[in-house]
């Protein structure tokens, strides 16, 4: 009675959405309470996904009880089920299977900020069972979908569940192709920057965090969807196993960009590394000319700064005006020497100028 009636205190909270599919129905009964779960869930011929939103401590309550008094799950699943801080795994039992997923933040993402929220569930012979927190688009879009069509629902518990994590899968691909135009930029700001800047080695250092925890995420939920396309689970039954296995392919090619991308990140560090040393070695290339250029110049003045009485050319009439000659000359010897070696006055290769020589096909 105590159960029923907190039930009674949270029905108008919307913690919970029932949908329900009976066999030959034209369409989906909504707007169930918890006291009706049962007899639905008895009906074996029955489809029903509920939805739980735990958005408030009295949500996460009613919810826990739901879970534990109605489904009957394991305490332990339960307990997983509420906390939000788990890393995707499954757990088989007799009569369900427990799964927690990733699903990406589209709102709070970026390339150089990957943020997911977890989506926890639970599939039975004939219903699927979801938990989040926070708000998941994927979530929202099945719902339109088993609102408009009963087709996912008729073919079964199982099938409704692939189509919550096809549409979860699919938004990671909007953030690979952030993650391939966020690395392309980078590159480019690499190559053109006039001096090392920590701005942009702080921005790869983002993007290589992110990326990481992508492919972190993708690879433990990789084995999620293996385990659930490979017929591990009575609860999925073989007609439905190419529809997950379709989930997995994508998700590995998630995966395997992600594995590029941060290959690609790592090869970022080396350029911006080899840049900044670059532009290290042209001061001191600058350095060293300047003091080659100095040194005889001052070797001059030095002799010529000498205090000795027996020193033929202080007395020279025009020596002052020969001595700047002299240094004039060997001035512009030592330019002379630099250029023909390349070492100044070398103006560096353009983009342009390069796509503009003959290549060798061209010649052809």
């Amino acid at each position: 009675m105590a159960i029923r009636k907190r039930m009674e205190d949270h029905k108008q909270n919307g913690f919970m959405e029932v949908f329900l599919y009976r066999h030959g129905a034209n369409q989906i009964e909504e707007g169930f309470v918890v006291e009706d779960l049962p007899g639905l869930l008895a009906d074996e011929t029955n489809v029903i996904w509920v939805d739980f939103r735990g958005e408030t401590d009295e949500e996460l309550n009613a919810t826990k009880d739901v879970l534990l008094n109605v489904f009957k799950f394991h305490y332990l699943t339960v307990e997983d089920c509420l906390e939000t801080r788990n890393q995707p795994k499954i757990e088989a039992f007799p009569d369900y299977f427990y799964f927690i997923v990733h699903g990406v933040k589209p709102d709070e993402t970026s390339a150089t900020n990957f943020v997911t929220k977890e989506l926890d569930g639970y599939l039975g012979k004939n219903y699927v069972v979801t938990f989040h927190t926070e708000r998941f688009r994927s979530i929202k879009v099945v719902k339109q979908q088993v609102r408009s069509s009963t087709f996912a629902c008729q073919r079964g518990a199982a099938y409704l569940l692939h189509q919550v994590l096809d549409q979860l899968v699919d938004l990671y691909m909007p953030l690979v192709d952030d993650f391939d135009a966020e690395i392309d930029a980078l590159e480019e700001r690499v190559l053109t920057m006039k001096k090392g800047s920590n701005v942009i080695l702080q921005d790869i250092m983002d993007l290589r965090r992110s990326v990481a925890r992508m492919k972190r995420i993708s690879s433990r939920q990789l084995e999620v969807l293996y385990r659930m396309s490979h017929g591990e689970f009575p609860q999925i039954p073989a007609n439905t196993l190419p529809y997950f296995r379709d989930v997995h392919d994508h998700l590995l090619r998630i995966s395997d960009l992600a594995e590029n991308y941060r290959d690609l990140v790592a090869g970022l560090f080396d350029i911006h590394f080899s840049v900044v040393a670059n532009k290290n070695n042209d001061v001191v290339k600058t350095l060293t000319i300047l003091s080659s250029i100095i040194l005889p110049l001052s070797l001059i003045a030095g002799i010529y700064g000498m205090n000795f009485e027996n020193m033929p050319e202080l007395k020279t009439r025009n020596g002052y005006f020969i001595t700047l000659a002299i240094m004039g000359i060997v001035t512009f010897g030592l330019l002379i020497f630099f250029w023909r070696k390349g070492w100044i006055f070398q103006k560096d290769e353009t983009l342009d100028e390069r796509d503009s020589l003959p290549r060798n096909d061209d010649a052809m």
